[in-house]
């Protein structure tokens, strides 16, 4: 199994003069520090006007920078948003393709839609298309990526003429794809498609289990053509992360960030109402966070093994592996035994501090780390095998690289020469 980090540059109020410019260098000196560590990715969202709960609007311009501290370390776009009216499908082609080169072919190309009515509202984007939206344009996105020139589109959402979309990927056919998935549909979505899942939802290991199953049955089934001209077949789960020698300490270190994360994710996703620049996240968070189910004695209560969702009292509580080594490895053998491909730590989240969070990584990668890496080439190979046929069949059933009309022209600016 591998493991990644992940961003959403949490900034919960109040804010100071400085504040934000240092949290975006305190995330670069981590993932920085990732790459010395052997950790295998660095997600970093895209998300626009979530005030608090994220300040990435700009992914592609924070991996820029990562890819120039780093030499190893994977750069997850976790993910782009495809509907046109937040970044054109060639624009975003661009922008991976270049990042692909700059940083020697490292990119991981994850998409999706959000849900939030701040971001959709904010640029226009129809609720009941956005699912359409996407699948257009993640069709021509691959098709820009490998088709040389790229040969057009005439879709439902996405219109373009014949293009050469320069420059193109290091990665050939094209950096590895995978789709922002919640709920156990669009698991099923990226299985049809071909796609990674990297599975936002904080889903227990029996879950992720049957989650994982069900990926690998679509994949071998005729339902599957790729989106993409290669399949990449993994399911990443995303956890809460706090790792300390001694139990109280990891949980006064990591459960109130781990908590404003899902409570401040709820805010906006659920049954938040926003006022632009004047809502105080965080002060809502401290006052109602039981009553949504963030609830900090029982996620605390200490002796017991370490669980994505606790339930005491009637209550439930996120911790995820905030814990020590030994509990986070019993914890993360579980999904290992799932059949996850990749871990992902959400450590930088409301409060937690830049220093715990560096302490946090190194005592992981130190003490628990290195099993998981020694027996992941044989489950990925493993799991290669298995599907080997599964994934060629796939491949034959997606249409190929398209040629264009010999004879077709870019007119001048004036019209016919």
């Amino acid at each position: 199994m591998k493991f990644g980090i992940f961003y959403e540059h949490q900034f919960p109020r109040p804010w100071a003069d400085g504040d934000e410019h240092q949290l975006f260098k305190d995330a670069l000196d981590q993932v920085e520090l990732a790459d010395r560590l052997g950790f295998d990715r660095v997600w970093e969202v895209e998300h626009h006007f979530l005030e608090e709960y994220s300040h990435s609007s700009a992914p592609e311009v924070f991996l820029a920078a990562a890819s120039q501290r780093t030499s190893r370390i994977r750069l997850g776009h976790g993910i782009t948003l495809l509907p046109a009216a937040y970044n054109h499908t060639a624009r975003v082609v661009e922008r991976i393709n270049t990042l692909d080169l700059v940083s020697g072919g490292r990119v991981e190309f994850g998409t999706g839609e959000s849900s939030s009515n701040a971001e959709l509202d904010g640029f226009g984007i129809d609720r009941a298309t956005k699912r359409d939206q996407w699948l257009d344009h993640i069709e021509a996105a691959t098709r820009m990526m490998v088709e040389e020139p790229f040969a057009g589109w005439e879709g439902p959402w996405l219109s373009m003429p014949p293009r050469n979309v320069v420059p193109k990927p290091l990665q050939r056919p094209h950096p590895p794809l995978w789709v922002a998935c919640s709920q156990r549909e669009t698991i099923h979505l990226a299985a049809q498609k071909g796609m990674g899942a990297l599975t936002f939802a904080f889903v227990e290991p029996g879950e992720a289990e049957q989650w994982i199953g069900e990926y690998h049955e679509i994949i071998a089934s005729e339902t599957c053509v790729p989106a993409g001209f290669a399949v990449n077949p993994n399911v990443a789960c995303v956890l809460p992360f706090m790792c300390h020698e001694d139990e109280e300490t990891a949980l006064e270190r990591g459960i109130d960030g781990a908590h404003f994360f899902g409570y401040s994710l709820a805010h906006y996703y659920g049954f938040g109402q926003h006022r632009p620049g004047a809502t105080d996240v965080h002060e809502e968070f401290t006052r109602n966070r039981s009553r949504y189910g963030f609830d900090r004695d029982t996620a605390t209560q200490l002796g017991g093994n370490l669980r994505a969702q606790m339930q005491g009292n009637g209550l439930l509580a996120l911790r995820g592996a905030i814990g020590t080594p030994d509990q986070v490895r019993d914890l993360l053998r579980e999904y290992e035994a799932a059949g996850v491909d990749q871990v992902i730590f959400v450590s930088q989240a409301g409060r937690n501090r830049h220093e715990h969070i560096c302490e946090s990584m190194e005592l992981f990668a130190r003490e628990v780390m290195g099993e998981f890496a020694e027996r992941d080439p044989a489950h990925v190979a493993a799991r290669d095998e298995r599907l080997a046929d599964a994934v060629a069949a796939a491949l034959a059933r997606r249409e190929g690289p398209r040629t264009v009309d010999p004879d077709y022209l870019i007119p001048p600016p004036g019209g016919e020469a």
